[in-house]
């Protein structure tokens, strides 16, 4: 049976980019991957049809060749191992790995000492609110791993390298056959790393790492929220056998402030005044948390849970140099006991006072009437 055009099999023309063919044939490759349709002959041949023709068409000279003089650019050995002696076991797993990586055939091209990372670590820090405004430097104890200062790291006793190891060859990877198809795994004896030591250091038994406690000073910017979370890369616990540090995550706690709330870069704040305050007017001296004041002119009449707003009284924003806002909430407070002087006071306004001083309680009391009449 004669060959397909490979453009054609890829659904793609002449003119497409690199990226467009690439994309083409990941559409085809996921669909007809064997592990998704185990048993189906037809997919198993698209998909090495659609393998064999992006080896051609991925690669610039032999797209060139094939543009040139078609699928007998590549019989007889011309162009090289180009179509005709396309090797499944080889250059597919190859292509395979630059798209799906190591859980399909794929990771060969991964550091070999990945794999013996040191863990991430987290650290919880609480402060105050104050604190969270202004930003602190603060030093933190904990425990953790550290590189061995005998062996550097290595895991094997100074003077003595280490050796390849015996069941990869010092790849870090080994492989399977299932069919056509091989898979590469990382070496179970060694992690990956390639290499296995035959004199362990004495000092950490071939581990390159020892418990150590740790004292280090971090700097909390100003405008952290409760619950972000701080990075500080390869401060974690040490690799194993020369390998690279975790990281060190900081979960920052912020403590509930007595008088202010916060809601993302605005506080919040409640000032209770008195109802001749709130009838009359007045003006304020409102705290700020930079330990400050503000003014705030209350106008007469001012009815209870009003809110005024204090531009640039708020919160610093982390990355960048705005502030958010503060906000006052006005609290009426009426008086629970009053003495003979105010109650008489007090009963000679109501005495004078009419309807046309409370708008609201007149309308209220239409509705009502209307209600009753029906």
């Amino acid at each position: 049976m004669a060959k397909r055009d490979y453009y054609e099999v890829l659904g793609v023309n002449k003119s497409a980019s690199p990226d467009q063919i690439k994309s083409a044939y990941r559409k085809l490759a996921v669909k007809h991957h064997p592990d998704k349709n185990k048993g189906d002959k037809v997919s198993e041949e698209k998909f090495k049809e659609a393998s064999e023709a992006y080896h051609i068409l991925s690669n610039q000279e032999r797209k060139q060749n094939y543009d040139n003089f078609g699928h007998a650019a590549f019989e007889n050995g011309g162009g090289g191992r180009g179509a005709g002696n396309f090797d499944f076991s080889g250059s597919f797993s190859d292509i395979f790995e630059d798209f799906f990586g190591e859980g399909f055939g794929g990771g060969g091209r991964r550091s070999r000492r990945s794999n013996n990372r040191g863990s991430d670590l987290r650290y919880d820090l609480s402060i105050s609110l104050e604190e969270a405004y202004t930003g602190k430097k603060q030093d933190i104890k904990f425990s953790t791993s550290e590189k061995c200062d005998t062996c550097a790291g290595s895991g094997s006793k100074p003077g003595h390298d280490l050796s390849s190891c015996s069941m990869c060859g010092g790849h870090g990877q080994v492989r399977s056959s299932q069919g056509f198809f091989t898979v590469q795994q990382t070496c179970p004896q060694c992690s990956g790393s390639g290499e296995e030591i035959t004199n362990p250091c004495v000092t950490c038994g071939g581990a390159g790492k020892k418990q150590a406690s740790k004292r280090l000073s971090v700097t909390i910017p100003k405008g952290v929220d409760d619950g972000t979370r701080i990075r500080l890369s390869g401060k974690g616990e040490a690799g194993s056998r020369g390998a690279s540090n975790g990281d060190l995550y900081l979960f920052v706690n912020v403590y509930s402030h007595e008088l202010f709330k916060r809601s993302d870069e605005n506080l919040f704040f409640e000032f209770p005044i008195s109802i001749t305050d709130a009838a009359l007017g007045t003006e304020l001296k409102i705290p700020t948390i930079d330990g400050g004041k503000a003014k705030i002119k209350i106008p007469s009449g001012t009815q209870n849970g009003k809110q005024f707003r204090l531009k640039g009284k708020g919160m610093p924003l982390m990355r960048g140099s705005d502030y958010g806002d503060l906000y006052v909430q006005i609290n009426t407070e009426v008086p629970i006991s009053l003495n003979k002087e105010q109650k008489e006071l007090l009963e000679k306004f109501r005495e004078i006072e009419n309807d046309k001083s409370n708008p609201s309680i007149k309308k209220f009391f239409q509705k009502a009437k209307s209600f009753w009449k029906n």
